[in-house]
């Protein structure tokens, strides 16, 4: 008796209504909305963070970036269930005959293969620099904003393709189909849920229900460290540290006794990490816009920051213009009212309203006038 194999599926045979077309177009933009957030939202932080000559980024408000960078890491949460739902409502198109039936089909079909691949890359790895681990070789931000513009432009390649179907399906009257109201239903509360267990590492307001917060008020001194002193290898801060200031006039050295005698200024400012989360605290220094001062430059000017610490990406960092004639862009001693702790930045540090985390730079030892 020979066996007979199963006749392999066809895209008519797929009859659930989660593969109807409205379906997928409804998901498919939603899930357009939070690519394009998320996208947006990673471009400033990339240009922050890099900035070209032509870019301009505020100090004020001085939640600015918080808010940006935890919409970018919100969205991103958010889009993962959304693009689990609209792969299950094409699923069928895999079995659609023939493959490829024209030129456009072809570029469709190829620009779908594209976008999914960088759509998992980009999520994917998202969520691990969220968890702060890092299993690859590659460089993680280079990465991550080269495959950002690839999936941006297979889905506008799609979308473009696509548009006549988009525009058919959302058009029609509203369907009366209740399983397919209904995958539509589990599809936006599952993705809610997924904001919700996350967002705290963002939303302060919602730390006590947001079950997988990466990060919260646990740290040193209540506030959390991406980067320890032990990590940095500054562990010893010799007794005769001194900051030194180089500007116009020539250069000066303080102690910290004598930035401690300044004029001091006490700001509540929060912290905010390029993994999404942030938190706000109070610091108290002196005004980066009075040390340049001491060396004959004036508030506006473009200073470098450089750290004790000798190697890592972020060992320095340059304060534009706005940012140092903003008088709550301060040289930090203290924490809450404590002298920082090592892991915090001690002896001092930069704390900069509307500035990510990495750019804040810890164990200052230099601020060097740039211009």
């Amino acid at each position: 008796m020979r066996l007979r194999l199963p006749k392999p599926p066809q895209e008519k045979d797929f009859t659930s209504p989660a593969h109807h077309e409205r379906v997928t177009s409804k998901v498919g933009l939603w899930l357009g909305i939070a690519f394009g957030a998320c996208f947006v939202t990673g471009l400033l932080s990339h240009a922050v963070q890099h900035p070209p000559d032509w870019f301009f980024w505020p100090s004020r408000p001085i939640n600015l970036y918080r808010v940006t960078q935890g919409l970018h890491v919100i969205s991103g949460i958010a889009a993962i269930p959304l693009l689990l739902a609209k792969l299950w409502s094409v699923y069928p198109k895999l079995f659609a005959k023939p493959l490829v039936s024209s030129a456009l089909h072809a570029l469709e079909r190829g620009s779908i293969f594209v976008l999914i691949g960088a759509a998992f890359f980009e999520l994917a790895t998202g969520l691990f620099n969220a968890a702060q681990n890092y299993p690859w070789q590659f460089y993680f931000v280079s990465a991550h904003y080269a495959v950002a513009w690839i999936a941006v432009g297979a889905l506008l390649v799609h979308i473009a393709v696509k548009l006549p179907v988009i525009r058919g399906a959302l058009t029609r009257e509203r369907t009366t189909d209740l399983d397919r109201r209904a995958f539509l239903r589990t599809t936006w509360l599952t993705t809610g849920v997924a904001v919700l267990v996350t967002a705290g590492s963002t939303v302060p307001w919602l730390r006590e229900v947001s079950a997988l917060s990466s990060r919260s008020d646990k740290g040193p001194q209540g506030l959390p460290v991406n980067r320890n002193a032990l990590a940095a290898g500054v562990t010893n801060v010799a007794a005769n540290w001194r900051l030194e200031i180089i500007g116009p006039h020539g250069t000066t050295s303080l102690s910290r006794e004598q930035l401690q005698a300044m004029p001091q200024t006490t700001a509540e400012l929060p912290i905010a990490c390029v993994e999404g989360w942030s938190q706000s605290a109070t610091w108290t220094g002196v005004p980066v816009a009075e040390l340049i001062r001491l060396v004959g430059a004036q508030p506006g000017s473009v200073v470098r920051v450089d750290s004790l610490e000798r190697g890592g990406l972020y060992r320095s960092s340059t304060l534009p213009g706005e940012h140092t004639s903003d008088p709550l862009t301060l040289l930090a001693l203290r924490l809450d009212g404590h002298v920082l702790s090592p892991d915090h930045g001690y002896p001092c540090r930069i704390i900069a309203p509307s500035r990510p985390g990495v750019l804040q730079t810890k164990w200052v030892s230099k601020l060097e006038v740039l211009a």
